[in-house]
């Protein structure tokens, strides 16, 4: 993560969403039944005048808004990623957007606030434990590495410039100037697999179906990664998109001549074509897992204030399902 300040945020994020699940959880299963300290808490949290779990989520969401504000500038500035710039900024609205629908009653968004808290269990460990970061890197680097050894490329492994493991490829130009391609967290996939993981474990269903989920996403997001680190790595080893050159080093804002094709093909077409993948993967995901409809209504609401019914127009089938306030719908399914 950017920042020691980021860091903080995203962790507060993940505890404000988890207590809010955890009093639904309380309230909705009438933990510890009608007698003991478990059941007099349930009684004082069911006579506020509003309900506690909204509240919690209500600021989880303003907290999340904060810290896509405070990560905008790593994105835009030190990465120089424009579309993560972009989207991070307009998440801050979004999140904002968000925590009020679900003051003024929108509760099917509380599905949405545990997926946000499970995907930050999945990302931050290997964001704050060194062992699991630098483990995952390097079986990264060593598959990228076969990759592009398959397809005839071979350059020397080396100790990396920012983080200092073996995790980057030595390439040589023709014309004897040397080009490091690291591979650090962003190139692992973990956010992306965060993402699903945490809107499968969000979501009421069966574990059997949530297993079919991570095992349609999981493995297909880690291969096209792969795929995706090893286009970057041969393109910038080799300077296969040395186009626009002025252009693009203005657009970055940088001066480098030899950084324009890892530009090209890390922060425009790979980014871009990233986020198709993870439409197609969500199809697929949503065809084993029609519960994750909920989720992908609530967006489309935010985004065009009107109401959908995706079952119907992806001709998925409606499995017996209820809401989160337990009344049965197509909202949510069984627990499991």
């Amino acid at each position: 993560m950017a920042s020691p300040l980021t860091d903080l945020l995203g962790w507060a994020v993940i505890a404000t969403f988890l207590a809010s699940a955890g009093v639904e959880y309380l309230r909705r299963r009438r933990v510890g039944g009608d007698a003991g300290p478990l059941a007099s808490l349930r009684r004082r949290l069911d006579g506020l005048a509003v309900a506690p779990e909204r509240a919690l989520s209500t600021a989880g969401w303003g907290l999340f808004a904060v810290f896509w504000l405070a990560l905008f500038p790593h994105f835009a500035f030190t990465q120089k990623s424009y579309v993560e710039g972009v989207l991070s900024l307009l998440a801050v609205p979004a999140c904002l957007y968000a925590g009020w629908l679900l003051w003024n009653g929108r509760d099917s968004l509380q599905v949405l606030s545990r997926a946000v808290a499970a995907m930050g269990i999945v990302y931050f460990p290997f964001e704050t434990v060194e062992p699991l970061k630098r483990g995952l890197i390097l079986i990264v680097t060593d598959q990228t590495g076969w990759a592009m050894a398959q397809l005839g490329y071979t350059p020397e492994r080396v100790a990396g410039p920012i983080l200092g493991y073996s995790n980057a490829y030595r390439f040589v130009t023709p014309e004897g100037h040397t080009l490091l391609f690291e591979v650090v967290l962003a190139c692992t996939g973990l956010g992306s697999m965060a993402i699903f993981a945490g809107l499968i474990a969000a979501v009421r269903a069966p574990l059997g179906r949530k297993l079919r989920g991570l095992a349609v996403s999981i493995p297909l997001i880690w291969a096209l990664n792969i795929v995706r680190t090893t286009f970057i790595g041969i393109t910038f080893g080799n300077q296969y998109l040395q186009l626009f050159v002025d252009e693009v080093l203005f657009l970055f804002g940088a001066s480098d001549p030899y950084m324009v094709s890892f530009f090209l093909s890390d922060r425009v077409i790979s980014q871009v074509l990233a986020v198709v993948a993870l439409v197609g993967i969500t199809y697929l995901v949503v065809r084993e897992l029609p519960e994750l409809v909920t989720v992908i209504e609530d967006v489309l609401y935010m985004l065009t204030k009107e109401e959908y019914d995706l079952l119907e127009s992806l001709d998925l089938p409606r499995e017996p399902m209820k809401t989160d306030g337990g009344v049965p719908d197509r909202r949510d399914g069984p627990d499991g």
